[in-house]
């Protein structure tokens, strides 16, 4: 957790200027013919073991015990699955007079994906949230995800998701759901390997879509792509998409508290329930939209780098605020700074 505190240091996650030099780097120097084969095969094997890892890392009993809270997941899944595109749809209508056909597609897919793992578990500890269930919460949403978001985008987005079909869900599948799946299976074996090691393989985490973002956004520049976009409708989207965090924040933040659910139950929701996941995104996008994925995954890309910032602020702010009640356990003062240095650090 130590690393991930980095707003009370840096203005800027350094991750997201290493995604912005990726994209720099595509620009300068796309990959092409034969070298753009072996990148494209390279992230397709990356995202495979990300999702290899996703699984060996997660705890069944863990999983099993999560289940319970369904209330919560429910929430979760219907702020994800359900808010989130009929918020898409409402900025449809903002095309042609302020967004491209291009954008306004992409930014429908932004709001099919799954909500994120690492990110929403990391800014749920640090503002002393139910970390257990942002776990499962982000699990939960992401195996759904690989099902519910290809679906949905056939629904919603017809002909604009030129790839998709039934090959699209099974590749997507065998990308993503068969990796996960044989995390959990050996995780018997390297489940203690994985949790010595989580510094070396965040590496491949982030690295895998660093590798994504650049298979991307290559074949973008050798298509032409980024010409059809000017800096104002860029600016118009970053606009757009302004507005799209800052209602859902507020929308399952006070919606949780409307449906009851107490203060560290609501931090779960609102992390988990406000966030997109480029993991789960960028390999979707390319099954689905094939050489127009770089054009469609630019909402979510920037969709990405704003929640961090974002959330990362109100973690910070949520981390001073005062415990409810119910939150408080009557133990002596050095049991108690024990018990939520010790919560603190989890996840």
């Amino acid at each position: 957790m130590k690393r991930l505190q980095w707003p009370s240091r840096l203005p800027i996650d350094p991750y997201i200027l290493l995604l912005l030099g990726t994209v720099g780097l595509a620009a300068l120097l796309p990959a092409r013919g034969t070298a753009a084969d072996v990148t494209s095969g390279a992230s397709t094997a990356a995202i495979a073991f990300l999702f290899f890892l996703y699984g060996a890392r997660l705890s069944t009993r863990e999983a099993l015990d999560g289940l319970k809270h369904w209330r919560l997941h429910v929430t979760v899944l219907a702020c994800t699955f359900v808010v989130f595109p009929l918020l898409g749809l409402a900025a449809r209508g903002l095309e042609p007079a302020f967004l491209t056909h291009s954008l306004a597609t992409g930014l429908l897919f932004l709001t099919l994906v799954p909500s994120t793992i690492q990110s929403s578990i990391a800014f749920t500890a640090i503002a002393r949230g139910n970390v257990p269930a942002a776990i499962c919460a982000g699990s939960f949403s992401s195996l759904a995800g690989i099902v519910i978001t290809p679906l949905l985008a056939a629904a919603l987005l017809g002909g604009s998701a030129g790839g998709f079909s039934a090959d699209s869900i099974v590749e997507i599948v065998l990308q993503l759901l068969v990796p996960f799946v044989a995390g959990q299976v050996l995780r018997r074996w390297i489940g203690s390997f994985v949790a010595r090691h989580k510094k070396v393989l965040g590496l491949v985490d982030r690295g895998s879509i660093l590798l994504v973002v650049y298979v991307a956004f290559s074949e973008g520049m050798v298509r032409g792509i980024w010409s059809q976009v000017s800096p104002g409708q860029l600016a118009g989207l970053l606009a757009v998409e302004v507005v799209l965090l800052a209602v859902m924040l507020a929308l399952t933040w006070y919606g949780g508290k409307a449906l009851r659910f107490d203060r560290a139950d609501r931090i779960a929701i609102q992390f988990a329930g406000s966030k997109k996941s480029l993991a789960a995104g960028l390999p979707m996008a390319s099954v689905l939209f094939g050489a127009d994925a770089s054009l469609a995954v630019l909402p979510l890309m920037l969709f990405h780098q704003m929640q961090l910032m974002v959330c990362a602020v109100i973690a910070k702010r949520r981390s001073r605020d005062p415990l409810e009640p119910d939150e408080v356990t009557p133990e002596p003062a050095a049991a108690t700074r024990t018990a939520v240095g010790t919560g603190t650090r989890s996840g």
